[in-house]
């Protein structure tokens, strides 16, 4: 037995991806109701303009189709998801621990893509 059962980030660390999680999770909450709101003007035929926070949203064209806000929405939902699963992992202590080769996804990994089960490794043995 060797003591690599025990791989996993400590407590402290657990604790840092935690808040930024958290935060993460706030913030697309804040965009899927901007996604939302768009979609609502859209149907309210779009002459309402007082949304400009959603303008950073879509440099390019002024509306967006509803096509690709509903995907976009969908996206979001699927992302909040994956976020609250990574808090999952933090409270089971098995957060940032690829689930295929069972080593430490790397930190600046999980700092940009916190949802990450797989560690870069892992990700190119499957392509």
């Amino acid at each position: 037995m060797g003591d690599d059962v025990n791989v996993r980030y400590s407590d402290k660390d657990l604790a840092e991806f935690k808040a930024l999680i958290q935060e993460k999770i706030e913030k697309a909450k804040r965009d899927l109701e901007l996604i939302k709101s768009a979609y609502m003007n859209d149907l309210n035929n779009g002459t309402d303009d007082t949304s400009p926070t959603f303008k950073a949203f879509e440099e390019g064209s002024e509306t967006m189709s509803k096509e690709a806000n509903s995907q976009l929405a969908i996206r979001q939902e699927k992302f909040i998801r994956d976020l609250k699963n990574a808090l999952i992992r933090i409270e089971n202590k098995t957060y940032g621990v690829c689930r295929v080769t069972g080593k430490l996804i790397a930190k600046e990994r999980l700092k940009l893509v916190p949802h990450a089960t797989l560690s870069i490794e892992a990700k190119n043995m499957q392509q």
